[in-house]
């Protein structure tokens, strides 16, 4: 019996997501394999290396998500997955040989540089084989995917830190070993699953992209209603955004609603990574050793704040569809800069060695763990929903490729100077930074985030041609009305599970 629709749209985007399950392991392993006295001792890492480490990767993705936009206007959203994790696995294979720091730069350079690709090109791919009234959930995937990755992480990181002596490199080269083992299945298993059939027609497939969206939407009936009405939108979409095709990036500079979706997209993902998420996942054991935590317990503590995460991104997906990407989004910013006052404050007042430190430090672990609950249920899935779905089929894999870029950039930046400025300014001085961001977050968005959800890829551009820059007040009108094609084939009520 073949699979619901929808069912089946949300089992290849999982599979597709496996591109995100690189992305968060590394975020998680690398806090334990920086703090391994094994490699710390074997190549002598001082805390200017350790974050050179971290922030070679991310640079490395920069490129990355430059290089995925045009490969994957050229040669197809598949192609470009494959050649993602096939670069993943030579970054991999290279970190978990290294004989010296050189080798460790390059291999978490070239590791990078594909996990740029597959973060950039993986949302839009699922972006563009969605049904409207399923999409959040499934860009959402990206982010609980990546919790998948990093809770996998942390508890192989635990386990390989406390199980291995100090002078044996298995401490940490078995935990950057297993990051290749998904990528080995996404890059042998991709080209057995469908194409975005909006890339299909936009080069002259028409045949095939009408074949493919029937196998997305109707169990191949080409003649159902919704097919037939989704193929026309998005035919007559790209006939038009053909006559004023951005052919260049700079080209998204000069069309005005153009380079406002690209001013946001870059906006969402740069707060994003100023939320102080990348440098608690970064430089977990030497931020919790600011408040006397020690590194074996930290690890722990990160493993169980993994599985909060992993919660948290399951509520996101189950009611994303439901309340919108503006408010969670405002809100989310406003819940994490409280929850980093208070572990900023704990800081100052409980250095190690302070009296009472043992609850101080319990505190700080509680709140670490109430703003993980908060970033994964709002702003961690929302940056990538947000930035898949509000471009056109002229410049979506152009702007998500800048947006993705600027995500790496300020993500670098974190990794270089988290583990220099606690050294040399202390924790809690770093962390108020983070609570200035949170809060100027929410103010930004709450002014200029207008309200995605619901709408087909092809209305995006008439939301943000001629809907105001300053948005508050013009929301909720916007997403109580049904989307066009909803409103056509009264399908609004149904969902994953109806079927």
């Amino acid at each position: 019996m073949a699979l619901p629709p929808k069912w089946y749209q949300f089992l290849v985007c999982v599979f597709a997501s496996l591109g995100s399950v690189l992305y968060g392991y590394d975020l998680g392993v690398i806090a334990e394999a920086i703090a391994s006295p094994s490699l710390i001792n074997a190549f002598n890492a001082d805390a200017t290396q350790r974050g050179a480490v971290t922030s070679v990767f991310t640079g490395g993705a920069f490129f990355g998500a430059f290089f995925a936009g045009p490969m994957g206007d050229n040669y197809g959203r598949k192609i470009t997955i494959l050649v993602g994790a096939v670069v993943f696995l030579l970054g991999g294979c290279l970190q978990t040989a290294a004989q010296s720091l050189s080798y460790l730069y390059a291999g978490r350079a070239i590791a990078g540089l594909g996990v740029g690709i597959l973060v950039m090109i993986v949302p839009i791919y699922q972006a563009e084989i969605a049904h409207p009234d399923i999409r959040g959930r499934i860009t959402s995937l990206q982010q609980l995917m990546l919790g998948v990755g990093s809770l996998v992480a942390a508890w192989i990181s635990w386990g390989t830190f406390i199980n291995f002596a100090d002078d044996d490199s298995r401490q940490w080269r078995i935990s950057l070993g297993i990051q290749m083992v998904p990528a080995v299945f996404l890059a042998g298993l991709i080209l057995f699953f469908p194409e975005s059939p909006r890339w299909l027609i936009d080069h002259g497939k028409v045949d095939e992209g009408l074949q493919t969206l029937a196998q997305l939407h109707s169990r191949g009936d080409i003649n159902d209603s919704w097919v037939q009405i989704e193929f026309e939108q998005i035919r007559s979409s790209i006939e038009h955004e053909h006559e004023a095709e951005a052919k260049s990036y700079m080209e998204l500079f000069t069309d005005r609603s153009c380079l406002r979706r690209l001013f946001l997209a870059c906006s969402i993902q740069a707060a994003c990574q100023m939320t102080g998420v990348s440098a608690i996942q970064y430089f977990s054991t030497t931020i919790f050793q600011q408040i006397g935590i020690a590194a074996n317990d930290t690890l722990k503590y990160q493993g169980i704040n993994s599985i909060i995460a992993i919660v948290a991104q399951l509520c996101c997906l189950l009611f994303i569809d439901k309340t919108g990407r503006r408010w969670p989004q405002i809100i989310g910013n406003l819940v994490n800069c409280v929850f980093f006052i208070i572990p900023t404050i704990l800081i100052a007042k409980f250095p190690p060695g302070a009296s009472n430190n043992h609850s101080a430090s319990w505190a700080f672990i509680v709140m670490t763990w109430c703003y993980n609950f908060s970033f994964s249920c709002t702003i961690g899935p929302l940056t990538w929903i947000i930035c898949s779905e509000i471009f056109d089929m002229k410049t979506r894999s152009k702007g998500v490729s800048i947006a993705t870029m600027m995500s790496f950039a300020f993500n670098t930046m974190i990794g270089q100077v988290t583990s220099v400025a606690i050294e040399r300014i202390g924790g809690w001085k770093f962390y108020v930074l983070f609570c200035v961001c949170n809060f100027t977050n929410a103010i930004f968005f709450w002014l200029v985030l207008p309200e995605t959800a619901r709408r087909p890829l092809e209305e995006m551009n008439h939301l943000f041609t001629h809907e105001p820059w300053i948005v508050p007040g013009t929301q909720t009108k916007q997403f109580k009305n049904r989307s066009t094609i909803s409103e056509k084939l009264d399908i609004d009520h149904v969902s994953i599970t109806a079927e």
